[in-house]
């Protein structure tokens, strides 16, 4: 019989998503396990494995969007799998146990073909997505590995070979395929993640009334106090302190001080929420994604470091799972580790605030009637004035720099 494959649900509040690439064509046969596609929303991507073995026949087609629930394909438990499909698995099996043989004994086309058949879920994706060959690739990794950068560099190379290409005067249909007439321009089609992340911050500009007020703080403080406590921070706890903890940590007390920015609108009614879960926007080569921080108010500083350097290695390897994206109540974004001197951060909605940090610069300031050169912060909070007063949010922004010049007023546990 026919087994339909439907899109799971695969996290609060996402119904629907990009059906961004199949791993099985129709007419292959699945084994229970095996991964059939890719499917992308503006959180992350995951991979939708098959629940039953059988012969494959896809409905859905690559790149359509697809809702919650809805079939995408079917699968004919009743047929067995083909006698090549036997020979197959004992070849993949000969070809692991030579993976396993001494590194001394395989010649460099061997080492290179196991090592394209062990890729890493980053690399299997863009390998998959960008339909390119691994024995082609020059893996940079130990012992010839290919890695997400030499990944990225194919299919980056493959783009720049398409368009000189299309760039060729004998290539008389050369717009059809997105090239402009006079070489001036190349049209492509933006990733299925791209496009989801485009609609998400267009429906946050269209929904909430958003207004953004800026203040600025002295960093001398934060920096002395991490400077001081560096070494024992990592002798003690295994990771560096930096400086997200701190804003984590000031936004916490200045949403307990401004409970409102914590809230958000849902249709005629406000949800205040009395709990402190933060997200942290992380900048990745597929988009930018905001992890979520559970319970910031309860973590100490060295709990935060850890969950913050592990949700980043994860973020970068597409390993966050969506239950790590959903649900937080405000969000911290740090356009200072790109060099960003002041900017106006766009709300991650639902969530009526979100704290944006900035590039620290030396600039002359006032202390005591004198001129002083001091590290100085830009900080922006952008909030839904729907639900929140310019009163409020300037309270709540100053209760952020007040924290940051003067770091007792955090609950310190280093």
């Amino acid at each position: 019989m026919s087994i339909e494959v439907k899109i799971p649900a695969v996290g609060e509040s996402i119904s629907s998503g990009v059906l961004s690439v199949w791993h099985k064509k129709t007419g292959d046969f699945v084994n229970a396990g095996d991964v059939l596609f890719t499917l992308e929303t503006d959180k992350v991507s995951t991979e939708i494995a098959a629940e039953t073995s059988g012969v494959l026949d896809t409905i859905a087609n690559e790149g359509q969007e697809v809702k919650i629930g809805e079939v995408v394909a079917t699968i004919d438990d009743s047929k067995k799998a083909p006698d090549g499909a036997t020979s197959l698995e004992k070849k993949k099996e000969k070809t692991e146990t030579k993976a396993a043989a001494p590194a001394q004994k395989k010649s460099k086309n061997d080492e290179k073909t196991i090592e394209a058949g062990s890729l890493s879920p980053a690399v299997r994706r863009i390998v998959t997505e960008e339909h390119l060959d691994p024995a082609k690739i020059s893996g940079t990794g130990p012992s010839g590995r290919i890695t997400k950068a030499d990944a990225l560099a194919a299919a980056q190379n493959r783009e720049t070979d398409d368009t000189m290409i299309s760039q060729a005067p004998a290539t008389a249909g050369s717009s059809a395929s997105g090239q402009s007439a006079d070489g001036r321009s190349v049209r492509k089609k933006m990733s299925p993640l791209r496009r989801k992340i485009a609609a998400q911050l267009v429906m946050a500009q269209q929904t909430a009334a958003i207004l953004t007020t800026f203040n600025e703080c002295d960093m001398s403080a934060v920096q002395k106090l991490r400077a001081d406590s560096q070494d024992a921070f990592m002798k003690k706890n295994g990771v560096k302190l930096g400086f997200m903890s701190f804003f984590i940590k000031a936004s916490v007390e200045a949403l307990k001080t401004v409970p409102v920015v914590n809230g958000r609108i849902e249709d005629e009614d406000f949800i205040q929420n009395n709990f402190y879960d933060i997200g942290v926007a992380v900048g990745t080569d597929r988009g930018l994604v905001v992890p979520i921080v559970r319970d910031a108010d309860r973590k100490s500083f060295a709990d935060l470091e850890r969950e913050i350097a592990d949700f980043a290695v994860r973020a970068r390897e597409g390993k966050l799972k969506f239950e790590d994206l959903t649900g937080g109540t405000f969000t911290v974004s740090n356009g200072g580790v790109y060099g960003s001197l002041v900017s106006t951060p766009i709300l991650n909605f639902p969530q009526s605030g979100i704290l944006g940090m900035h590039k620290i610069m030396p600039r002359p300031i006032a202390v005591d009637g004198k001129i002083e050169l001091r590290p100085m912060m830009y900080l922006a909070l952008s909030y839904d004035h729907r639900a929140i007063d310019g009163k409020e949010a300037v309270t709540f922004l100053i209760k952020v720099k007040e924290c940051i010049e003067d770091p007792k007023k955090l609950p310190l546990d280093f």
